[in-house]
């Protein structure tokens, strides 16, 4: 029998938030400057690093371009 995956919670969302706060800080980005980069709203990104909403896996993909990091770098996966 296959092990089920957990469904994602606040938890995820709260981890992956302040992951990319950490990251965009080590690079002296604001949150406008990442958002121009990734051509979202400086406040869309401040809702992601509060773990206020659920990105999609398009916005996932371009914040990692942007900051040239490896998907692990902003998620950690527990097994």
């Amino acid at each position: 029998m296959k092990k089920r995956v957990r469904p994602i919670n606040i938890n995820d969302l709260a981890q992956f938030g302040s992951n990319l706060r950490a990251e965009r800080n080590r690079l002296k980005l604001s949150q406008d400057a990442l958002g121009e980069m990734t051509s979202l709203d400086g406040r869309y990104i401040s809702r992601l690093e509060n773990g206020s909403i659920n990105p999609t896996l398009t916005t996932i993909i371009a914040i990692l371009k942007a900051l040239n990091l490896p998907f692990e770098a902003l998620y950690k996966i527990e097994k």
